[in-house]
């Protein structure tokens, strides 16, 4: 039995992949499972992952058998996983060479810490600029509720190893292709007792090819994967402040993600441009305007009404001034 395991989906990485692997491989702690899940790769990654494991026994190759998506390319690799901790590494990204030794040390030296979030550093591929990602919270050890919390706007970011019993029991949430496996990072901190910090860093890759980046039909997958994560609050009987907690963020992500379509709908074809409507008016319907603060209710643009098109009306005021303005 391996002491971590690190999964890492990958894509069409070839650019990117050897970085990520040579990082793992020169780890300071040795004892490793990685496991390379390949989304049916249409370049060199898959011929890359297999050179790497024919030097290496601790990689171990998975292969999707159709492209899934980085969630369900993740759970096939979790299926096989036998670290006692777990953790991953996306396919464009690396690590510092203590970075899992770090982690480890620290979900060892407490018992009640479950996750350890490694310290983030953004890497610009544009000009190479590396800045560290900007924590909202300097404390050294969150309890599990307030490191969800946290994690609401990110103000924490998600990227830690943990114990394995939280993946067993939360795997990746992969109702949607983005976004949804945000649901099983705060899943994961609101079920932890602790959640600690440590000095390794995970280097995280900014490049234009992210789809987070881009306007496409898949940027809504965030309102279903809101829906998601409400669903589980829910049939996990959460306490009514966790989900009220949660339901204000999901306003204020509905707002901006209604922004994206009002600037951006000519961009899209028809067919896109219907799912879309539907994806947006379903969210919409889903809302519970009780659960929202007053303060955020009364807010011009954020005003929730049961009628949809004055909804709309709103919105379409708010984001022409918010346009005009930042011209000036």
């Amino acid at each position: 039995m391996n002491t971590v395991s690190v999964l890492m989906a990958a894509y069409n990485s070839e650019k990117y992949i050897a970085r990520a692997l040579d990082s793992l491989l020169s780890q300071t702690y040795t004892d490793l499972q990685i496991i390379c899940i390949d989304d049916v790769s249409t370049d060199n990654t898959l011929s890359i992952l297999k050179e790497y494991a024919a030097k290496d026994k601790r990689i171990r190759i998975l292969q999707m058998e159709r492209n899934s998506g980085q969630a369900k390319a993740r759970n096939h690799g979790l299926a096989v996983a036998t670290g006692k901790y777990i953790t991953m590494l996306d396919s464009d990204d690396w690590l510092s060479e203590d970075a899992i030794e770090s982690a480890v040390n620290v979900i060892e030296s407490n018992g009640t810490i479950d996750s350890v979030l490694f310290s983030l550093m953004y890497s610009n591929d544009t000009d190479n600029e590396q800045a560290p990602y900007p924590m909202r919270s300097n404390q050294e050890l969150w309890s599990g509720e307030e490191a969800f919390k946290l994690s609401l706007d990110w103000s924490i970011h998600g990227l830690y190893l943990c114990k394995s019993e939280l993946y067993r029991s939360y795997p990746f949430d992969d109702c949607c292709r983005l976004y949804s496996d945000d649901n099983t990072t705060r899943l994961h901190y609101l079920h932890s007792q602790n959640v600690g910090r440590c000095d390794g860093i995970y280097y995280y890759r900014q490049h234009q090819n992210e789809m987070t980046h881009k306007v496409s039909i898949r940027r809504f997958d965030l309102l279903e994967a809101n829906i998601s994560m409400k669903n589980s609050l829910i049939k996990e009987k959460q306490n009514g402040d966790i989900i009220a907690l949660f339901e204000r963020e999901r306003w204020i992500n509905f707002v901006g993600t209604y922004g994206l379509y009002i600037n951006n709908k000519k961009l899209f074809n028809k067919s896109d441009d219907r799912t879309i409507k539907y994806i947006i008016r379903n969210s919409y319907d889903s809302i519970e305007a009780a659960l929202l603060p007053k303060k955020l209710r009364r807010k011009f643009g954020y005003i929730y009404f049961k009628c949809f098109s004055l909804f709309k009306l709103q919105a379409s005021i708010y984001f022409s001034l918010r346009k005009l303005f930042s011209k000036e």
